[in-house]
């Protein structure tokens, strides 16, 4: 892989752990280190890497398991990871635990405390400093989490990702304090010298085909009823097919989108229950107005954002991204993963493909979320 002149990144595919991280640390060097974030498979010893990565790295760490690695090329069982120079990046992380537990003010106070620790600032600064959230993609809490920390950032954008176990929905974990914890949450308060920008891509659009929610438990991310009627026949029939005709290929081709203001957030559909109830990966609320989605070509807008990123920033150092894994499977089932390897590698991309996507106080699905580093130091 090709590192930039502040960041170091790499792809290991050994799966001994041990060798795994002693060849990661090995491509990760730089005389000053400001933090490093890796994402690894699941199906490693899990204890292990953590063991060796506390030996590896003196600096801040943090990352998560994995529904699949993106480095050069999507991998699958190994370890993909990126350092940052001190000269050009802070990192400020906090660790939050038991999220079934956790309250909202709380979590505030755990942002606000970062604050004390800012080394390019004096105070939460939209414009120098970002925040990457890596979150348990089973924990069910990613939308009160995210929320909570958007609000208590004052501004400063947060792009992210849910842990995944390939694609077992077993257990997934986040790292940080030199741990792998499930039912957790790490937020990284990345400050920086270099021009930045977050963003967020889908390849969908809304459709004239709509819907609401009429009953629904959101805790549970469990819809019973749309238009008043069994959920699973009535969104079937809204597409033009019978409840026994859905699948997760189906759910793929048609999620759902919400409106937030001028903006429209995917919202993906897991399975159906046994009793005509669908589950999603999101929370639905009751009394939700939603509108399917139309697929409008995933290499395509692919390429769309890569040429506006490469307009922006003429010189790029590094992209750092979150990308769902329902579009890796879409882009395995159309085989098309090396025309968009191709288009990630113009933008040096490093990332993970993920159980949801964070972005700003919005958790969403089917979307990458990312952010992209010019090379030069802002003046």
């Amino acid at each position: 892989m090709i590192s930039g002149d502040y960041t170091r990144r790499a792809e290991v595919s050994s799966k001994d752990e041990q060798t795994a991280v002693a060849e990661l640390a090995e491509k990760l060097h730089q005389d000053q280190m400001g933090g490093v974030i890796f994402f690894c498979s699941a199906d490693y010893d899990l204890p292990k890497i953590a063991e060796f990565m506390n030996e590896a790295f003196s600096c801040p760490v943090v990352g998560c398991t994995t529904a699949g690695e993106i480095g050069s090329t999507y991998g699958n069982g190994g370890i993909v990871g990126v350092s940052f120079s001190s000269e050009m990046f802070s990192f400020h992380t906090t660790l939050l635990e038991s999220l079934d537990k956790i309250e909202f003010e709380s979590m505030g106070s755990a942002v606000k405390n970062l604050k004390t620790g800012l080394e390019f600032s004096d105070d939460f600064d939209p414009a120098k400093m970002f925040g990457f959230l890596l979150i348990d993609g089973l924990s069910i809490m990613e939308e009160t989490v995210t929320a909570a920390l958007y609000a208590a950032l004052n501004g400063v954008n947060i792009i992210g990702g849910s842990s995944g176990d390939s694609l077992n929905f077993k257990e997934t974990m986040v790292y940080a304090d030199g741990r792998f914890v499930s039912n957790a949450a790490v937020l990284s308060l990345i400050e920086t010298r270099l021009p930045f920008k977050t963003f967020k891509l889908q390849h969908f659009v809304p459709s004239d085909k709509e819907m609401v929610i009429t009953e629904a438990d959101s805790s549970r991310r469990i819809v019973y009823e749309i238009d008043g009627g069994p959920a699973a026949e009535e969104y079937a029939a809204i597409i033009g097919l019978q409840a026994e005709e859905l699948t997760s290929q189906i759910f793929a081709m048609y999620p759902v989108m919400l409106q937030i203001g001028d903006d429209w957030y995917v919202r993906s559909i897991e399975k159906v229950n046994e009793d005509g109830s669908l589950t999603f990966f999101c929370a639905i609320d009751n009394g939700l107005p939603l509108t399917v989605a139309k697929g409008v070509g995933l290499v395509e807008t692919l390429q769309q954002k890569v040429e506006s990123i490469q307009k922006e920033f003429p010189s790029i150092e590094l992209t750092l991204g979150c990308d769902c894994i329902l579009r890796r499977l879409e882009i395995n089932e159309k085989n098309k993963s090396a025309e968009v390897e191709a288009e990630l590698n113009k933008i040096n991309f490093l990332g993970f493909s993920t159980f949801g996507e964070q972005f700003n106080s919005i958790h969403v699905n089917q979307t990458l979320t990312g952010v992209v580093f010019g090379s030069q130091p802002q003046e």
